[in-house]
């Protein structure tokens, strides 16, 4: 595909450009150009996100694509930004914060709906605080890799184009070299672009920006009865629900739920010191910052709501009164662990929700739990339990009296429902039971080949991800358990 440059409005990517966001006004960003790094180099890719975009996959790996996607080169069409938002840190409100790494170049219509591109990594902006503007290869490769790997397993996310590297170098708890990560999604919106508008006592631009999300992507809160802002805070509870209700389904942890960090769409955004469990530990801690164990695996749901309740809080201008945002929160309550419920049971091959199955998936997890049984590997054996050996499953136990007495309470659950069907059920078991996750020691090893120029791990895991249940060639190794060494790597907030 043939792309002209033109010094006065940038490169052409042959894209339909639309820059929605910088309608609402200066007092929602700061217009900015992305900083250059000098000497790119491409780290990774994603196809995939190429088609969503309708890039071109040859010339994603073109020079000028390195150079646009590093910040290096001005893209005709967009309105480069970095938004501001504030937020609460830590359960601590925070103040103003914002994009303090990250410029949106726009607005890309698609077939799929409106995207925004944003470089993350691009440079300072006014929202940076006392950080650089940049971030290090090793937490980009992990945005990059967990992006496209969430998706692989259809979780709403942001997606990852591509990134790229720089020799720069950055000065974390050691000097690290500099990267870009291209993200995209439908919008970057977050609970603090709210808390931002609110706090400050500015409830024009509140009702201006709930407004634009309502129109944009909630219309139906614009007919609901009632308040919209309420109908727009119980959507939002809805969404973010149901996403987290898939995070614990798959043993993720997010590791800095802030409110800055939750997006309203109910996406998963800023993948930060994340981690998919290896030994299944209800109160794992996956960020090394968090020492209060704010953030952990069996904590996430509550986190989730506190974090609605402080959305609730910041849109309190806009509705006649507390009650109505206390009424739009209550269904959260409810539809949390029913779809948690839902999806576990999925996993147990339950094609629907008895009475009793609640206390079969929480006897297995304290079974679990004691046991430190692998997550991943578990769910994903027992697939071939329904009807095969249950060996292979008994033998991730210690305690297999115990086991054995709840395999038989699960066999008879699943004999139990009209029509059975044991290959059936087993193929729509490993149609929820991923044979390959993100593991922190996987991504360990694909940065510590890049950190040495070779980034061919990078490239072979988002091949491997986009297809988690799918059992394929070469790919054995993804799937094994971890080694002894994983349990000690340490994931912070420093990126």
């Amino acid at each position: 595909m043939n792309r002209s440059i033109d010094l006065a409005t940038g490169l052409d990517l042959g894209l339909t450009w639309r820059n929605r966001f910088a309608s609402l006004g200066e007092a929602f960003y700061t217009l900015l150009s992305p900083t250059p790094l000098p000497q790119p180099h491409w780290v990774g890719t994603s196809p995939a996100v190429a088609d969503l975009l309708g890039l071109d996959r040859a010339w994603l790996e073109s020079p000028d694509a390195l150079n646009v996607f590093t910040g290096n080169a001005p893209v005709a069409g967009t309105q480069p930004l970095a938004s501001v938002y504030s937020g609460h840190q830590f359960g601590h409100w925070a103040g103003q914060l914002g994009d303090g790494r990250a410029i949106l170049l726009g607005e890309v219509d698609t077939a799929s709906g409106p995207q925004e591109v944003q470089l993350k990594g691009a440079g300072l902006t006014p929202y940076s605080r006392m950080g650089d503007g940049r971030a290090v290869l090793r937490s980009s490769i992990r945005e990059f890799l967990c992006s496209e790997a969430m998706h692989g397993l259809g979780i709403p996310t942001s997606r990852a184009l591509c990134v790229t590297g720089s020799p720069a170098p950055v000065y974390r708890e050691t000097v690290e070299t500099a990267a870009v990560v291209t993200r995209v999604a439908p919008s970057f919106i977050r609970f603090g672009h709210f808390e931002h508008f609110s706090h400050g006592g500015l409830h024009g631009e509140l009702r201006q920006l709930a407004d634009f999300v309502i129109d944009r992507f909630y219309p139906a809160c614009r007919e609901a009865p009632g308040n919209p802002y309420a109908a727009l805070l119980e959507a939002v509870s809805a969404r973010t629900a149901v996403m987290v209700a898939q995070w614990q389904a798959v043993g993720f942890c997010h590791g800095v739920m802030n409110t800055d960090n939750m997006s309203i769409l109910g996406l998963t955004i800023d993948y930060g010191p994340f981690q998919f469990l290896d030994a299944f530990n209800p109160a794992h801690i996956c960020n090394h910052s968090d020492t209060g164990g704010r953030y952990a695996y069996i904590r996430q749901p509550n986190i989730a709501y506190w974090n609605l309740f402080a959305l609730g809080q910041a849109l309190l201008p806009l509705m006649d009164d507390q009650q109505q945002a206390l009424d739009a929160l209550e269904p959260y309550k409810a539809l949390f662990p029913a779809e948690q419920q839902r999806r576990m049971g999925a996993k147990l091959g339950l094609a629907s929700v008895q009475a009793g199955d609640t206390e079969l998936v929480e006897s297995l997890m304290q079974l679990m739990a004691k046991d430190a049984v692998d997550f991943t590997i578990f769910f994903r054996r027992l697939c071939g339990a329904v009807s095969g050996p249950l060996e292979p499953v008994r033998d991730l136990f210690l305690q297999r009296e115990a086991f054995d007495a709840w395999a038989l309470r699960w066999r008879e659950r699943l004999h139990a429902q009209p029509g059975f069907d044991a290959d059936a059920t087993a193929a729509a078991m490993r149609q929820v039971n991923p044979r390959i996750v993100l593991r922190n020691h996987l991504g360990q090893g694909a940065i510590e080949r890049a950190q040495n120029g070779d980034f061919s791990e990078v490239d072979r895991l988002v091949k491997a991800l986009a297809f988690p249940f799918d059992e394929r060639e070469g790919e054995d190794d993804l799937a094994a358990f971890p080694p002894d060494w994983a349990s000690q790597i340490e994931i912070s907030c420093s990126s």
